[in-house]
């Protein structure tokens, strides 16, 4: 079994199946043109050992760039090779060409625990988030605003 996504006519991926090749050839899912197999250890277009953070030494592995998930885009002619990308999150992001991840036009400064960050892309600036804005992990988000 692999790992597909199917996309829709703007390239968006709607779904992510655990199935077989010759399923999504019987058309029993859907358009079998409209799936592409995804690899689930692949992340920025480096290939991990399962279940870890450690690069695998056989980097051929890495296949189109990221695992997909719904709402990823599809780039068949991408800036490098084909491969998923996370929706951008602000319109002045740009692609990064090797990781397909989407890049702020200005790096974060690096966290300094605290202060922590978020982008303001009214500014096109990284502003300091006050502590008692920052949710710890598992506990309910604060809303700002």
């Amino acid at each position: 079994m692999s790992q597909f996504a199917q996309i829709d006519e703007n390239n968006i991926v709607q779904r992510v199946l655990v199935i077989d090749q010759a399923e999504i050839d019987t058309g029993n899912w859907g358009d079998p043109a409209s799936f592409f197999q995804t690899s689930y250890n692949t992340r920025g277009g480096i290939y991990y050992i399962p279940n870890t953070d450690t690069p695998d030494p056989d980097q051929s592995k890495a296949f189109r760039k990221n695992f997909a998930g719904i709402g990823y885009i599809w780039l068949p002619n991408g800036p490098e090779e084909e491969g998923f990308a996370p929706p951008q999150p602000y319109p002045s992001w740009v692609l990064n060409s090797f990781s397909y991840f989407w890049e702020a036009p200005v790096p974060m400064p690096v966290p300094n625990n605290p202060p922590y960050y978020v982008w303001d892309e009214a500014t096109l600036s990284w502003v300091v988030i006050p502590e008692s804005d920052v949710t710890a992990p598992g506990a309910a988000p604060n809303v700002i605003g």
